[in-house]
């Protein structure tokens, strides 16, 4: 496991993924297997790693990548380091024949992850890219609506995600300082548009073209030592997406925005036969039969309570943390071979969804997305 001194790293995918896992006794697979997951902490800051090996009772940690890969006892390599790193590191981890688990996005550049799934391809490695939002419970609730036809013909999707991330001045920002250096990788088009483009994907259909606004609302920040920095790299972006099938996407994302919704991500589906709007953990509905009639009058104070309109989709199941049920399927696909498709082109398919998105903010205009194949 590769960059877990990360909150990512750490909270998501270490504790709350496989020492979880392991607090379960294991992943049980139906006939009497047990997986149990030994994490191998590796990263540049022996001190950082000692620590959190000592807090959890870990016995293997390391600075040297090299040696760790070379371990025929290691089989899986996880990678959730800063963007610019983790190229080469698979590379390496890819060279050593050892399967691929990864956070996004894979690469800097398209050719990069394209190369990264035709290598890992003909290696024959299990190899797959963590794909969290398809795991929400709002989602879930969503993909459940979609399933079963609930909404007909689906027109348009709309989200909100985003929060303020304080500028570090006078109080500390909630992200790390290199995420909003476009030299060291960051940018908001390069963390999110990979997780919209799996969504759209997934959900609703490949994305077929992009036109994109990217902006930096916020130019100086400070970072972690207090030291103000020029911030290079996009915080903000609007993009509209066509969608295979004709529907229409339109995601605003921002750390420069303050919260007014229910959840710190929200989408709303409009379709002939109905509607929905899903956030992280609850998704609300609204039927064809059960639309209001609305009445446009701005000389009145509206008389309607609209969100109380909604009805609300049941759990009907207990979600699991979705890091964690997604690192189950992958241990899953490792050991019984069982289908998985969220793997390193899907991952491509986010680089090059963002790539494209900057460049038609770049040249303000719409951009094609042609598909992508190894």
């Amino acid at each position: 496991m590769n960059g877990v001194t990360g909150r990512m790293g750490y909270r998501q995918h270490l504790v709350r993924s496989l020492l979880a896992l392991r607090d379960e006794g294991g992943l049980d697979l139906g006939d009497g297997t047990v997986l149990w997951p030994e994490p191998v902490l590796v990263g540049r800051r022996e001190s950082a790693l000692r620590a959190i090996a000592d807090r959890h009772g870990l016995a293997h940690w390391s600075t040297d990548l090299d040696a760790v890969l070379a371990d025929d006892g290691v089989e899986i390599y996880f990678d959730a380091q800063v963007t610019a790193a983790r190229e080469e590191s698979i590379r390496k981890a890819v060279a050593a024949g050892k399967h691929v688990y990864t956070e996004k996005p894979t690469a800097t550049g398209l050719p990069a992850a394209l190369e990264l799934a035709r290598l890992a391809t003909a290696a024959g490695i299990k190899h797959g890219v963590v794909q969290d939002k398809l795991f929400l419970p709002g989602l879930l609730k969503l993909k459940r609506l979609v399933d079963s036809g609930f909404f007909g013909r689906i027109l348009s999707v709309r989200g909100e995600f985003g929060y303020w991330v304080f500028e570090g001045d006078w109080q500390s920002a909630q992200r790390p300082s290199w995420n909003y250096r476009a030299e060291d990788g960051g940018g908001i088009v390069v963390d999110m548009f990979p997780h919209w483009e799996y969504v759209l994907h997934e959900l609703f259909g490949r994305v077929t073209s992009v036109q994109a606004l990217a902006t930096t609302h916020i130019p100086q920040r400070w970072d972690e030592r207090g030291k103000p920095y020029d911030a290079t790299a996009d915080d903000a972006a609007y993009g509209v997406f066509q969608l295979a099938g004709g529907a229409v996407a339109q995601i605003n994302s921002s750390w420069a925005v303050r919260v007014h919704r229910d959840e710190l991500v929200e989408f709303q589906v409009d379709g002939t036969e109905g509607s929905a709007v899903a956030g992280l953990r609850e998704c609300r509905f609204q039927h064809r039969c059960a639309t209001p009639r609305p009445v446009w009058n701005p000389d009145l104070p509206a008389t309607e309570a609209f969100r109380e309109q909604w009805q609300t989709v049941p759990d009907n199941e207990d979600f699991a943390n979705g890091f964690k049920a997604q690192w189950e399927l992958f241990l899953r696909h490792v050991y019984l071979d069982t289908p998985y498709h969220q793997d390193l082109l899907a991952g491509a398919r986010g680089v090059q969804l963002a790539e494209l998105g900057l460049r038609s903010s770049a040249e303000g205009r719409r951009v094609e997305v042609p598909e992508i194949s190894l």
